[in-house]
């Protein structure tokens, strides 16, 4: 498993930005720095919250934890001001390093687990059947 632990510098300049945002509750800095790296070992792992190692804490306080702070949008400003710091970038998570589920991404949840359609199986290229040959 990725190793979502934090250097001691990385969360040097976390936690003061916790501090100064009007919106985030950091609270005490060892819950804090614990929530933080439970949300990144989640967003890194793809897995459930409920697969939440017991040692990062309680899978549903981290994740109503997670969704406060989405809604307050801290996620967002934090990615905006750590964005130009190069030592920053491996904490910066998106869409680009999270899995998605394919439901996520358009798929019909009845097409989940069987298997695609592949273009280039014969009569791919042929004309609609609507259409007169």
């Amino acid at each position: 498993m990725t190793n979502a632990r934090l250097r001691d510098d990385e969360w040097e300049k976390i936690y003061t930005f916790l501090q100064q945002h009007s919106r985030a509750y950091a609270g005490q800095e060892a819950e804090c720095r614990q929530f933080v790296e439970a949300v990144l070992w989640i967003l890194r792992s793809g897995a459930q919250w409920r697969l939440l190692p017991e040692n990062q804490g309680n899978w549903n306080t981290v994740y109503k934890r997670f969704a406060r702070w989405c809604e307050h949008e801290v996620w967002a400003d934090m990615h905006q001001h750590f964005a130009n710091d190069p030592d920053m970038e491996q904490i910066l998570l998106d869409s680009t390093i999270v899995r998605a589920h394919p439901c996520a991404a358009g798929a019909s949840k009845k097409a989940v687990g069987k298997k695609a359609k592949r273009w280039d199986a014969a009569g791919a290229g042929s004309a609609p059947r609507s259409t007169p040959v």
